[in-house]
């Protein structure tokens, strides 16, 4: 099955889809962008629900490019799959591939819980630096080689601004 793919502007925390994904630091306790807006947005249960994950599951934090998922709160989705993608440092760290498996992970992890649709931010194109169109191609490549093999039925990707919305759709 092919799902259906949107690329909008707007509100991440708005979208009434069954996941989020939360582009979130590794300490899960919250940040700013959309890290930060998520938690404001959803209520303490998300924080309290990433606080029982970091003592039970990742104490030492959640690696670069995997993901995990808590409730929603008091947003509109019902659940928040947490992820970190890499911090841009040139290009040699392996950057690339750790945003792919961001998104990579997020999605399987969606499909895991049951989900059928999901909305992404851009990971990693703000404070982390990623230069945002060698993401859209990331991301293009995530959604021809991945969302094609999964139960999911709509993907949304958010943008921030109308011009990060056309830089992603351009390089789709």
């Amino acid at each position: 099955m092919t799902p259906q793919i949107d690329i909008i502007t707007g509100d991440i925390t708005t979208l009434t889809v069954d996941a989020i994904v939360n582009a979130a630091n590794s300490t899960l306790l919250g940040g700013g962008g959309v890290d930060g807006a998520i938690h404001r947005a959803g209520g303490p249960a998300i924080l309290e629900a990433c606080k029982k994950i970091r003592r039970e599951q990742y104490p030492d934090g959640l690696p670069t490019g995997e993901a995990v998922a808590t409730a929603a709160g008091k947003l509109p989705a019902k659940w928040v799959i947490h992820t970190v993608g890499p911090v841009w440092r040139g290009g040699e760290m392996n950057e690339d591939e750790l945003l792919y498996n961001a998104y990579a992970n997020s999605y399987r992890t969606a499909a895991e819980i049951g989900a059928r649709s999901i909305a992404f931010p851009a990971i990693s194109t703000g404070v982390y630096g990623f230069p945002k169109e060698r993401a859209a191609g990331i991301v293009g490549r995530f959604i021809d080689e991945v969302a094609m093999h999964e139960t999911i039925e709509r993907v949304v990707l958010v943008f921030y601004s109308e011009r990060d919305s056309a830089l992603f759709a351009q390089n789709r």
